[in-house]
């Protein structure tokens, strides 16, 4: 092989590791999805406190954390609830909260009228579907 060839071919080797090396950072971003199922206020302390220490442990560049509440579990992101001002502060630190949209509407039925949430938590049509669409989506699953 001549040296221009061997050149060549160091150059091309040599880029194709670059982007191989650049995908695997660019992909290396961590994805957690966090049930809440439960109206137990310890239970619920403790996915807040799961959440926290992922993203103080990782990096709040380097991870995505998301907390499904649905059934009981829902009573954490209200506006009632105990955690409501810390809820609100972990929203404005990049944890998305998601409330389940049937979970609502149940409680509409049953009250009267929807629960208030707290400010910085989303609905999503259903809380289990949305967890399943982030475990396909690559986010790994804990339920405290």
């Amino acid at each position: 092989m001549s040296n221009m060839k061997k050149v060549t071919m160091g150059i091309i080797l040599a880029g194709a590791m670059l982007t191989a090396f650049g995908s695997a950072v660019a992909g290396d971003k961590h994805k957690v999805v966090i049930q809440v199922s439960s109206a137990d206020a310890t239970t619920q302390k403790i996915a807040l406190n799961n959440a926290v220490n992922v993203q103080k442990d990782l990096g709040m560049d380097n991870v995505d954390i998301e907390i499904v509440a649905y059934g009981p579990g829902l009573s954490l992101l209200t506006a009632k609830s105990e955690e409501s001002p810390r809820v609100k502060s972990l929203a404005m630190q990049n944890i998305t909260f998601s409330a389940c949209g049937n979970t609502m509407k149940k409680v509409a039925k049953k009250t009267g009228k929807e629960p208030k949430l707290t400010e910085g938590v989303k609905v999503v049509s259903a809380g289990v579907i949305r967890i399943m669409e982030l475990q396909e989506d690559g986010y790994s699953y804990i339920r405290p």
